[in-house]
């Protein structure tokens, strides 16, 4: 015997299937979280990425009452945990703490990315990575920008950055583009190899974390001559911005940062709450010591906020990554 499905039928179990799906995203969010959450952070253990995934997943186990694990997934600039994150159910129990070049530059690094970062991930909440000075070895005979463009005329200069493509690279391609200079971009695996060549006299300069560079300040063994950004950093308030100092491209305007987020899909609500719970920690005594130790200026800022640097900062990023003519990998 053959059952018909009526359409009335049919219709009826639609009906029923939209409202339960309808239901669902709110019951999750009300329900959440109900079991631990995990932050999986796209670069190595001991960065300011990865202290601020524990610092503030620590504030977010507090609040919630649930356990809050970071796990380091570093690789291919952060592409390898972008694509973990991606595929993560979008219930609010997976999270990414990431940084700009994960969510901009790679598209112009990279032939094909596994995600794509305009439409797989909800925004959380943005973090400021702090100003990145420009620093010369102490035998370098410049104390500003000035002083030291002179010298790059009359000599063989290379300066370090932590990746190609990193801000650092930009940093120092458009410093030849704006005066005309031919300084090489020598690349290393993250800021500490490349300040220690600094320190040696084996490359001359590069552009960096105040807290990686501060050893290098306080040894006398390096010299600050410029910071990017319109304002001037609070740890360093006797050097002048690149923009005050005459470099007006925008590749010393742009800003470095760090970025929280989740699998798009994620319920509305359960997204607002952590963005709410992120500014709040942001607030507090022990955070605010932390970005002081790493010469930040602002703690972190809501997801609203985190849009509107996306629009507004991205196309700049994108632009000046392919003014360096990388060979994409």
């Amino acid at each position: 015997m053959v059952n018909r499905v009526t359409r009335c039928v049919v219709m009826r179990s639609g009906s029923a299937a939209a409202a339960a799906s309808a239901l669902a995203a709110p019951a999750l969010a009300q329900a959440w979280p109900s079991k631990p959450i995990r932050i999986i952070c796209g670069y190595p253990a001991g960065g300011l990425t990865d202290v601020f995934a524990r610092v503030y997943g620590e504030y977010i186990a507090e609040k919630t009452g649930q356990p809050v694990f970071v796990e380091n997934k570093a690789g291919a600039a952060g592409a390898i945990a972008a694509e973990q994150v991606k595929a993560a159910p979008p219930d609010g129990y997976t999270l990414m703490q990431t940084i700009s070049t994960t969510m901009i530059m790679n598209k112009v690094l990279f032939k094909k990315l596994p995600y794509d970062p305009d439409r797989d991930f909800a925004l959380i909440a943005w973090f400021n990575a702090g100003h990145l000075p420009m620093v010369v070895n102490k035998d370098v005979p410049a104390t500003n920008l000035k002083e030291f463009i002179d010298y790059a005329r009359a000599n063989r200069v290379s300066l370090g950055t932590y990746g190609a493509g990193s801000y650092p690279h930009v940093a120092a391609e458009a410093l030849n583009r704006h005066y005309g200079l031919t300084m090489q971009a020598v690349h290393y695996r993250g800021e500490a190899p490349m300040w220690q060549e600094v320190a040696s006299g084996a490359i001359q300069g590069g552009s960096g974390s105040y807290a990686a560079v501060s050893p290098l300040l306080q040894s006398g063994n390096g010299r600050a001559i410029a910071v990017p950004s319109r304002e001037r950093s609070k740890k360093l308030p006797n050097v002048a911005t690149f923009y005050e100092q005459g470099a007006t491209d925008q590749a010393f305007l742009v800003r470095g940062w760090i970025g929280m987020v989740a699998p798009i899909g994620v319920p509305d609500d359960i997204v607002q709450k952590l963005s709410d719970m992120i500014v709040e920690c942001g607030k507090t005594e022990r955070i605010q010591k932390i970005i002081d130790t790493f010469g930040i200026d602002e703690a972190a800022r809501d997801r609203v906020y985190f849009k509107k640097v996306m629009d507004e900062e991205a196309p700049v990023w994108i632009e000046l990554v392919k003014s360096l003519n990388l060979e994409p990998q």
